[in-house]
């Protein structure tokens, strides 16, 4: 899909407002110099975001023999944002301020068999509420929620498509939101989630060809491709998850066998340890949580199962990222999600020995592997900034209706 100007527009001032967030206070000068951007260009976008009151002038600094150079950093207090995190096993929301520090977060279980899309809405709509009720902020400073679904989304109408571990088809899910939510929403999943956070404040900073891995109960690939997001022609890029690992092996939500998801995400651990060791203690059935804490606890305990079961897992997972080193040949791996966190530095030892038995020697020696050092929930960061791009979208119009009613009044006839 071809962009437009309003696109490179609208791209540009998220660009420089994440510089601005990233660097606070920062002059004009230098958010020219770390964008690439004319200064014309950054003069312009940061008179948009002083108009929307996003960022806010602090002051001045020396500059070598010249003028001084007048500094803005984002205005924490100027609005908030919310992220939600859907998954299969619970909702988790998080209500941040512009600089996107967490003011407030809230939790929901989602049982097995409970992931009915009204309930799963009636739940959302509860952590939405008790968030902005803990943070004590006002109906009209909340910019917005971004949502997250795992599957494929369309953002355009706000359906989720296609969700294969809560059984979702075609479900209007901003929709139904709408009925409880009177704040502005955006829907996206959790690949692009976790990878909008990777390049805000993770280890995607400053890389332009990146991969992002979500281990959870599902699994995907978020992609950032010369230095952007990328979606796909249909928003479905990154399925990396629904590939095939083993022909005919483990049967899968999607309808087919052997995807890479039946063997690394929670319930294939849980598959993994079952067939190790059926009776063993870590396994709690019906538990992804529990029984991924249990592994995490026993490994670090040096317990021989565990251990057994965390090598077999990167071996899977080592194979399926290889396709993706030897493919796109990123400047970076990132190991993200609840799974990747609570496995931690032994998951991601076994996984760097087993993409080097498979990826070939260059692509390999040009990629780094590590663990996502975002110490928050990355999905609800990453769906906030969807609210946050939401806002930063309207700017423009928003800057240009001021600039022409001003100009309609200094054109007005004297009475």
């Amino acid at each position: 899909m071809k962009r437009t100007s309003r696109d490179i527009r609208t791209a540009n001032r998220y660009e420089v407002l994440r510089q601005i967030i990233a660097e606070s206070p920062t002059s004009r000068q230098e958010l020219a110099a770390a964008t690439g951007l004319s200064l014309a260009t950054v003069a312009t976008l940061v008179g948009e975001l002083l108009d929307l009151r996003l960022i806010t002038e602090v002051g001045f600094e020396d500059s070598a023999g010249g003028r001084p150079r007048g500094l803005v950093a984002v205005n924490a207090s100027g609005g908030a944002l919310v992220g939600v995190d859907i998954a299969e096993t619970y909702v988790h929301v998080e209500l941040f301020d512009l600089a996107l520090n967490v003011l407030a977060r809230a939790d929901e279980e989602v049982r097995p068999g409970e992931s009915r899309p009204e309930r799963v809405v009636g739940q959302v709509a509860a952590a939405v509420g008790s968030v902005v009720a803990q943070a004590g902020i006002a109906a009209d400073r909340v910019l917005g929620v971004g949502v997250s679904v795992p599957g494929q989304v369309d953002r355009d109408t706000g359906v989720a498509a296609y969700a294969p571990n809560l059984d979702w088809h075609g479900v209007p899910l901003l929709d139904l939101l709408a009925e409880h939510i009177a704040h502005p929403l955006y829907l996206d999943n959790p690949l692009r989630a976790c990878t909008v956070a990777e390049l805000w404040f993770g280890a995607a900073r400053g890389r332009g060809d990146v991969v992002v891995v979500n281990l959870g109960t599902g699994v995907g690939a978020g992609l950032a491709l010369g230095g952007g997001l990328h979606r796909g022609v249909s928003n479905s890029a990154g399925e990396w998850g629904h590939t095939t690992l083993v022909l005919d092996g483990r049967p899968c939500h999607c309808g087919n066998h052997g995807c890479v998801e039946t063997y690394v995400g929670a319930p294939g651990i849980m598959q993994n340890l079952r067939e190790l060791d059926p009776g063993s203690p870590l396994l709690h059935p019906g538990d992804q949580t529990a029984t991924v804490d249990a592994l995490a606890r026993a490994v670090a305990a040096g317990d021989p199962t565990a251990l057994k079961v965390v090598r077999e897992t990167a071996r899977y997972l080592g194979a399926g990222i290889s396709d993706l080193v030897n493919l796109l040949n990123p400047e970076v791996v990132v190991l993200s999600s609840w799974v990747a966190s609570r496995l931690g530095g032994p998951l991601l030892d076994e996984v760097r020995a087993a993409v080097a038995r498979h990826a070939l020697r260059r692509p390999l020696a040009a990629t780094e592997i590590v663990l996502s050092p975002i110490p928050t929930d990355p999905v609800s960061l990453g769906a906030a900034t969807f609210a946050l791009e939401g806002a930063l979208q309207g700017a423009g119009q928003r800057s240009r209706a001021i600039s022409a009613r001003g100009r309609a009044v200094a054109d007005a006839p004297l009475s």
